[in-house]
């Protein structure tokens, strides 16, 4: 318990600061300058993610992709997105959607108890599709600037609100709960390699659109698609390139 009053103790006061930066970052001119001032350190991470990727991600994706049944995978990836389905349930009610919250709470409960802990996706056909919502979207929402563009090691394209937003969603996710750490980590390195899976073939159109600078266009891409959803728009335009998120390791590159 009082680790846990001490993260969130810490959580807040991050909050509270990188707010504030957040209030002054949406007063900026949006030039090339001010959306990413860090581009030399982010080019640098962006290619350390790109090699982890090659060298261990991907390959142990592709592995788990062409070993393993399709019907298993698609029952892995129900149960990964169930278990994070509470971090949207919040959101929608910080963002005020209140019906939506209520019809997410009714999937939730619906697919882990019919659903078998969210393994089988029952509550779509009977009319409860899933929305995306997390704390990032949330403080957009509420009007806060993007801030800088960051790449963060291993996760890829972000910056200055969605960290803050991944820091708070990281809080609610029911893995921390879960007191065996080793069964955590496995937990946290098999929903990795499921995502990975499932973007596999993403990368042959990215390649293709990016051929000339990759690391702008996944920034680009980025933006364009985390200013979409804050919109409610679904994600276009970036998803027309992207199936999930945009490319670089876990959430990746092929």
């Amino acid at each position: 318990m009082t680790g846990n009053y001490s993260s969130w103790c810490s959580l807040n006061v991050v909050l509270a600061v990188t707010l504030g930066l957040l209030s002054g970052c949406a007063t900026l001119q949006s030039t090339e300058e001010d959306r990413d001032p860090l581009e030399g350190i982010n080019r640098g991470i962006y290619t350390f993610n790109e090699n982890v990727d090659k060298a261990v991600v991907k390959p142990l994706a592709t592995v788990y992709r062409d070993a393993v049944p399709e019907f298993v995978r698609t029952g892995v990836a129900n149960f990964f997105g169930n278990l994070a389905y509470p971090i949207v349930i919040v959101n929608d009610m910080l963002q005020g959607k209140i019906t939506q919250g209520l019809d997410d709470t009714s999937r939730f409960m619906t697919n882990s108890t019919f659903g078998l802990l969210g393994f089988l996706d029952v509550a779509t056909p009977a009319g409860m599709p899933a929305h995306n919502e997390d704390f990032g979207q949330t403080l957009g929402v509420w009007g806060f600037g993007e801030g800088v563009y960051i790449v963060l090691p291993f996760l890829g394209p972000s910056n200055l609100r969605d960290s803050v937003g991944l820091a708070a969603d990281y809080q609610m996710d029911i893995l921390n709960s879960h007191g065996d750490m080793s069964q955590r980590n496995v937990a946290r390195g098999g929903r990795a390699i499921d995502t990975r899976s499932r973007l596999l073939g993403a990368s042959r159109v990215f390649e293709e659109a990016a051929a000339f600078d990759p690391y702008g266009f996944a920034r680009e891409a980025y933006r364009q698609r985390r200013a979409s959803l804050i919109r409610d728009n679904g994600g276009a335009p970036a998803d027309e390139f992207f199936e999930e998120e945009p490319p670089n390791t876990v959430r990746g590159e092929e």
